[in-house]
């Protein structure tokens, strides 16, 4: 039995789920927006807000943004670094406890009701909709957007076509440095597609790295290096923790029936940088907005047309690194209009197809 109905459902509070909640109630649909986490929560990941995401921000998130860098480093293999510089910022920084809380906060403004700790474990879909079973009983809704990870109910019931997963594994240290405040640093990896990455927050650093899901030992072993050739090896640590980061095949599915997925949960993501923030929040707009015009197709196609061929791009470009990460180094650093493609699409000025031309 249902024992409540809603228009909109959505499952996942992050970036593509609090904006999917909110964009849907301010299109006046009847939204409940769930997480299985207990809000504020601690989430793993690097922070960078690139031009494109902040675009996707409502105004009140943005106080979220703790520091803004106009200086990028990037080192080959841990070794010496060279410097990108700009006239004014291109990359901002967050705190994902402290972004995803104030989304949050704006999707109930616009009123959507929010309920943490309350997990999905199925949903069933019929000729009156969707409903979800959780611990609290079963929940009705006409549509339902999942954006509940890359692990949740709703992708596997979309049943979303993962290409690869990745494997980040990520520190944050107390304190930041005078020599950090305004730079994020770049570590191009000895192991085919990893990187590392420093980036600073109000008070902490969060330094991390990546690389192929499977090879758990490599990555601990690259991460406790690149810590112990910045000097940050005995910094105090707030959080240790790690993340899977996916990406969906070309043509994969992001609805089936009355259900869409977006996000991570859809497996929208830049396979390169792995940048996910961006493609969370476009979605999430696109998804919320579907959802309370009943035009599910318009979804799809918004992804095959907006957010696909980025995708592709990324995958090309991540080819290209695997293969010769020290050619990507000498044309981010060493020529002018590497740096300047690198700016700009930090900005939000340019799609990442100017990175692969």
């Amino acid at each position: 039995m249902v024992v409540e109905r809603w228009d909109v459902a959505v499952v996942g509070a992050g970036p593509a789920g609090a904006s999917a909640a909110r964009v849907a109630a301010e299109r006046g649909a009847r939204v409940l927006l769930l997480d299985a986490a207990r809000f504020p929560r601690y989430k793993t990941c690097g922070g960078g807000l690139v031009g494109t995401s902040l675009a996707a921000l409502p105004a009140e998130a943005l106080t979220a943004v703790e520091r803004t860098v106009a200086t990028a480093s990037f080192a080959l293999h841990g070794g010496p670094a060279r410097r990108v510089r700009s006239a004014r910022p291109f990359l901002s920084l967050a705190r994902r406890e402290v972004l995803d809380q104030a989304l949050v906060d704006a999707a109930i403004a616009a009123g959507v009701e929010f309920r943490d700790h309350t997990r999905v474990t199925r949903l069933e879909e019929d000729a009156d909709g969707v409903a979800l079973t959780t611990a609290a009983g079963r929940i009705g809704a006409d549509v339902v957007v999942g954006a509940d990870g890359t692990s949740g109910a709703v992708g596997r019931y979309v049943g979303v076509d993962v290409q690869r997963s990745d494997l980040g594994l990520e520190v944050e240290l107390d304190g930041v440095g005078a020599d950090w405040e305004h730079r994020i640093h770049l570590d191009w990896g000895r192991d085919a597609g990893t990187y590392g990455w420093v980036f600073p927050k109000a008070d902490r650093l969060t330094v991390g790295v990546i690389q192929r899901k499977g090879e758990g030992a490599a990555t601990r072993d690259y991460l406790a290096r690149f810590l112990d050739g910045l000097g940050l090896a005995d910094r105090e640590r707030l959080h240790d923790s790690g993340h899977l980061t996916r990406w969906r095949r070309p043509g994969s599915p992001t609805r089936r029936g009355r259900v869409l997925v977006a996000g991570d949960a859809a497996g929208l993501l830049e396979p390169w940088t792995r940048e996910g923030i961006s493609f969370a929040l476009r979605s999430g707009l696109a998804a919320g907005a579907a959802a309370a015009t009943g035009d599910l197709a318009g979804y799809e196609a918004y992804v095959a047309r907006a957010l696909e061929p980025e995708q592709r791009a990324g995958a090309r470009l991540l080819r290209v690194f695997e293969h010769a990460p020290a050619l990507t180094h000498v044309v981010v650093t060493r020529t002018g209009a590497g740096a300047s493609r690198f700016v700009r699409f930090s900005r939000g000025e340019a799609g990442l197809r100017l990175l692969h031309r």
